[in-house]
């Protein structure tokens, strides 16, 4: 049973550090998404809001309206739906959380600030006997795995969807492909590297910046042949996170040693100039960042996907025809245009592998 949810997204639905709450409108096997908080756009469908479509999930300004969505059937659950820089809950956030706690909703968090660490909200939890689920806290030591070479035994096509930027799309991207391979008949898998692709209900996941980096390698590498070894898929994508050269946020590096794809798609928002929080640093040209992927995986990369932030839509697919000339490669917005295209392209790289 899908879990009756709220989401919280108060200040950042439709900003990139909403990305979890996009994530989960979107598309989740995990919840039951009822209503997602954000004074902001309050009235609106959320997805009307973040992708021009409705999707009827309506967004409240409040925990107290979420509550009174459906009377007969309200939320058990309040998801963290923020994720802003370094994952930190600010103090407003917080008091928020402590709020749906007494209200009796349990409480789910990627987030670096550890809820369950926190003594009010244990305190508050353990008073209204809710569950708090913080999906960022690190597994012991002794349950982590250390990179074995077993990925070489995984006869399955792999495909890492890499990004020239963090919070660029490369998660919703993957699950495109994934949902697109699966319409075809195929039997397709995602492997999950954050928070947010857990919380959706992907199977196969770590979540890359809460192990310890001894242990990162092991952990990508434990996910995908465990993948392969329960489900023998057609094809595996891997979910990339930052990107290869965003100062805070290399993310890129480990998937490519430790995944070994066979092939890489990369997302890329070109009205970006600047890498994600960080003012006076370029964002790398898309050639530059495709060659630098293609020295380090020794694979190609075979397609690009775009992010249209910033873009107006009659602009989109001009921009996706430009890259596509200047690259020399299938280039398509697969939140506009569908992931049909894309994966038209990706099908003869199955009898490859």
């Amino acid at each position: 049973m899908k879990k009756i949810t709220t989401v919280y997204c108060e200040g950042a639905y439709n900003t990139t550090n909403g990305k979890t709450a996009h994530g989960l409108v979107r598309f989740t096997e995990r919840y039951n998404v009822q209503s997602v908080i954000d004074s902001r756009y309050k009235g609106q469908d959320a997805g009307m809001a973040l992708d021009g479509k409705n999707n009827g999930i309506p967004i409240v300004a409040s925990l107290q309206e979420a509550m009174k969505v459906d009377t007969t059937n309200p939320p058990t659950h309040l998801v963290v739906g923020l994720a802003p820089d370094g994952g930190r809950l600010d103090k407003s956030a917080r008091q928020d959380v402590i709020v749906a706690i007494k209200l009796g909703l349990s409480v789910d968090s990627g987030l670096h600030d550890y809820l369950s660490d926190d003594p009010e909200v244990i305190e508050a939890a353990a008073k209204s006997k809710v569950h708090i689920h913080d999906i960022r806290k690190p597994k012991a030591v002794k349950d982590l795995h250390f990179f074995t070479g077993n990925i070489e035994k995984v006869k399955t096509l792999k495909i890492a969807v890499l990004g020239t930027d963090s919070a660029v799309g490369k998660r919703t991207t993957a699950w495109k492909i994934v949902h697109g391979f699966r319409d075809k008949g195929y039997k397709a898998e995602l492997i999950g590297t954050g928070q947010t692709a857990w919380l959706q209900g992907a199977k196969y996941s770590m979540v890359m910046d809460s192990v310890v980096n001894d242990f990162v390698s092991g952990e990508i590498e434990h996910a995908v042949y465990s993948c392969w070894e329960n489900e023998k898929p057609d094809v595996i994508v891997l979910e990339g996170q930052g990107s290869l050269m965003n100062p805070a946020y290399p993310g890129g590096f480990e998937l490519l040693a430790a995944g070994r794809p066979d092939i890489v798609i990369l997302q890329h928002a070109p009205a970006r100039l600047e890498y994600d929080g960080f003012p006076g640093y370029p964002l790398h040209p898309i050639d530059h960042q495709i060659r630098a992927i293609e020295v380090l995986s020794g694979k190609k990369v075979v397609a690009i996907t775009v992010n249209h932030e910033d873009l107006k839509p009659d602009e989109i697919d001009a921009v996706c025809e430009k890259i596509e000339k200047e690259t020399g490669l299938p280039t398509s917005d697969v939140l506009v245009h569908g992931p049909e295209k894309l994966v038209a392209a990706l099908i003869p790289y199955l009898v490859t592998v």
